[in-house]
């Protein structure tokens, strides 16, 4: 990754899309002396995009490159999809992504975005994906297809001029609706005109009546000390003496022997408990290679929860 900054420097880049583990990885792993004397002077935008954004992931990329002219009006964010041909929303460039304090729980219990007081020490940070850009529509659906109310959280549809008309070869894929918008599959809100995104439907967990997004999960594991960093996935596995969905964790880490793979599941649990209101069930340590990503570096949680019960004998 300390290409880069190397590849910015000599070549006065201006604009670089990451996913947000990149933002935790590169401050994480980048040596100082290999960033010593390289200038970002020159970026307009560093842009989040292709998973949920986290405010802390700025935050610890802007602390770790500020030496190297990083500055906080350039971590633009951007909801996008090749669908779309790529972006749907923008947050202005040259100003700081719009956060939003909502009520710890509220997206899981309640549906709704719940605004919190920003001095809330629970409240949860939502990072804006911004407005649509030019030509594109979004709105919120509920799950009869009908247009949500502002803070509802539900499925994110859009509509635009630069729209996919199908997908090749697949007929029995058809995501429109009959007006012409397109179910994303991702799940989200607006507020004040701008786009928040908390996941995917598919991966969507729904643990003891509350909805968990495995990407919240996920963030939380991959700050435990021994994980390695973007390599930590979550998913839901059907219980039926529980009558629900419980929470599994599969994670990449440098952990030898048994006591140390027991240790390191044993802090996993608590601090996700800590900072949430649910119990991860299922923890397993894995070497480098075992998670399996999308062509795109996307987590493949599906992949991952079959691969994990043939090798249970589930």
């Amino acid at each position: 990754p300390a290409l880069l900054f190397r590849a910015i420097h000599d070549y006065g880049g201006t604009l670089c899309w990451l996913p947000n583990f990149a933002y935790n990885h590169c401050a994480r792993r980048i040596r100082r002396r290999d960033t010593d004397g390289l200038s970002a002077a020159s970026m307009r935008l560093f842009i989040n995009c292709s998973e949920p954004v986290r405010h802390d992931s700025h935050q610890l990329f802007l602390s770790r490159f500020a030496a190297n002219g990083v500055r906080p009006e350039m971590l633009g964010v951007s909801y996008a999809m090749a669908e779309n041909t790529f972006a749907v929303t923008q947050t202005p460039p040259g100003a700081p992504a719009r956060l939003d304090a909502v009520a710890p729980g509220a997206l899981e219990q309640e549906g709704y975005a719940r605004p919190a007081n920003p001095g809330d020490p629970d409240a949860q940070w939502r990072v804006s994906c911004g407005a649509p850009i030019a030509g594109t529509e979004v709105r919120i659906v509920d799950g009869n297809g009908r247009p949500a109310a502002d803070r509802v959280v539900g499925e994110i549809a859009i509509r635009s001029n630069c729209l996919l008309t199908g997908y090749y070869r697949r007929p029995d894929l058809n995501p429109f609706t009959p007006d012409g918008w397109y179910l994303t599959g991702d799940r989200g809100y607006i507020a004040g005109g701008e786009v928040y995104v908390a996941g995917r439907s598919k991966d969507l967990i729904i643990n003891a009546g509350k909805n968990i997004y495995p990407a919240d999960i996920e963030a939380i594991v991959n700050g435990v000390p021994g994980v390695h960093a973007g390599r930590a996935v979550a998913f839901g596995v059907a219980d039926e003496r529980e009558g629900t969905e419980l929470i599994a964790v599969v994670v990449e880490a440098n952990a030898d022997g048994e006591t140390e793979r027991q240790a390191l599941a044993r802090a996993i649990r608590q601090e996700v408990a800590r900072q949430t209101t649910v119990t991860v069930s299922y923890v397993h340590i894995v070497g480098p290679r075992w998670l399996l990503k999308t062509s795109s570096g996307k987590l493949a949680r599906a992949a991952n929860r079959d691969k994990w019960l043939r090798e249970r004998g589930a």
